[in-house]
């Protein structure tokens, strides 16, 4: 096993702290399911509270960083200095409706060498706090499930791939496009799965449990962890002309080299049908 660095333990410190008080707001969550006002307010309180902990613990441990956060939006560091990037609670509508399929995302970006950017995301940590899975990398040094190394699928034929994607909903993403894009893929794969957040969806991609992934409209905080997991689980991950970005949200597609290809090709060919 890498050594974990001391960011690192940082990192998961902080989102175990916050996946604690996650889970008990959960276990509040089922009950209030039957109730006529809805857990939606508890809900927003708990996003915001796992959030207040989150920035708090890493604001302590590593002074002076930069934070983009969901909720909080993006708060400067001083110059030179790297920023975290979070999602206190990507899945949140699984939250809300008591199903424990949601995680915690942090990751760390570097200020361009010029300082006037940013440029590549060196650390990511996505942890299911229900199942106390903590998925993490580090650039150069691998992606590991705890302790295990972690390693993309090694399946090479669509009809074998179970793909994972995110489906547009009210208000949110472009439902022709997604559908263009079902029509293609969808006859092919082995099957499609909708799960409802993905960072838990990339990490899943880095652990071999979906072959590939495709979603649009997503935030920096939804993959930045979730890119660099794949990536240094062997894996490719690209907006869906091809072009491989520090943080692909946009439009993300990820998978090992030979899905991703043919995975990429269906994509473009569903794009120019437009």
């Amino acid at each position: 096993m890498s050594a974990i660095s001391g960011l690192m333990r940082v990192m998961e410190k902080a989102a175990r702290k916050a996946g604690q008080r996650l889970r008990r707001d959960f276990g509040e969550v089922e009950h209030l399911q039957v109730s006529r006002k809805g857990p939606a307010d508890f809900v927003s309180k708990a996003d915001q509270h796992a959030e207040r902990t989150l920035w708090d613990e890493l604001r302590t441990a590593r002074p002076g960083w930069g934070f983009v956060m969901e909720e909080g939006g993006t708060i400067e560091g001083e110059p030179g200095k790297p920023r975290f990037i979070i999602d206190p609670l990507d899945g949140t509508s699984n939250f809300l409706h008591g199903i424990p399929h949601f995680a915690i995302s942090i990751a760390v970006q570097e200020p361009t060498l010029d300082g006037k950017g940013w440029g590549e995301v060196t650390a990511g940590l996505v942890y299911q706090p229900i199942t106390d899975e903590s998925f993490w990398a580090e650039k150069t040094r691998g992606a590991w499930l705890q302790d295990r190394r972690l390693r993309v699928s090694a399946r090479r034929n669509l009809d074998e791939a179970l793909i994972a994607t995110g489906i547009p909903f009210a208000g949110h993403g472009d439902f022709a496009e997604w559908t263009r894009i079902f029509h293609e893929i969808g006859p092919r794969v082995a099957g499609i799965r909708r799960f409802g957040s993905a960072a838990l969806d990339l990490a899943w991609v880095a652990a071999g449990r979906f072959d590939g992934f495709w979603e649009s409209g997503l935030n920096p905080w939804d993959t930045a962890a979730g890119c660099l997991l794949v990536r240094e689980a062997g894996g490719f991950v690209s907006d869906y002309r091809g072009r491989s970005h520090p943080i692909c949200d946009e439009t993300v597609l990820a998978g090992n080299d030979a899905l991703h290809s043919k995975l990429h090709k269906l994509v473009v060919g569903a794009i120019k049908t437009a």
